[in-house]
């Protein structure tokens, strides 16, 4: 693991407190010009909000869900949520800082996260699901052992909590790691 992405970090559960903390990191990572200093961003594809502090508070009070936070020197620079469903795990709602992408943070993360899983439910699988369009994102994923399953599901057009579209051929494709 490479000790620079670990140095300093500090992973915990999201409280309500940080909710508006979380939202702003969410948005940073995915939508406006501030997710282009990041290699994560969404902004050529939907405009509008990724998340909202109704949507990050559900997460966070769920009892089959944890909304994992990480701490570099007491400032929050990346989260993920882990949400438990019987034999596998979904993860979802993962964000890193844009000023801290590139340096092995999220690989840190989502192993994490997939021990976390294991260990806490007995989980025998990871889930997620990624906009299929996402190329660069799905195989930074197939990099940490994911794999793609052709299961689509559409995208919610016409819902602007998810985002606006610049685009009409949006879905999301399964992705799916076996956790040893």
């Amino acid at each position: 693991m490479d000790t620079a992405a670990t140095a300093a970090l500090t992973f915990r559960d999201a409280t309500d407190a940080d909710v508006d903390v979380l939202v702003a990191l969410i948005e940073s990572a995915y939508r406006g010009d501030s997710s282009r200093t990041g290699w994560t961003t969404e902004a050529d594809i939907l405009e509008g909000q990724r998340t909202d502090p109704e949507g990050v508070l559900a997460v966070i009070k769920s009892p089959d869900s944890r909304l994992l936070t990480v701490e570099r020197d007491g400032v929050v620079v990346a989260c993920c949520q882990l949400e438990h469903r019987g034999t596998h795990a979904y993860f979802g709602m993962f964000a890193v800082s844009p000023a801290q992408q590139g340096g092995g943070l999220g690989k840190v993360i989502i192993a994490e996260a997939e021990r976390t899983a294991r260990e806490t439910w007995g989980a025998t699988e990871m889930h997620m699901t990624v906009i299929s369009v996402r190329n660069d994102l799905i195989a930074w994923y197939e990099r940490r052992g994911y794999r793609r399953t052709g299961q689509m599901t559409p995208f919610p057009y016409g819902d602007e909590r998810f985002g606006v579209p610049q685009r009409d051929d949006l879905q999301f494709e399964l992705l799916v790691k076996q956790l040893a």
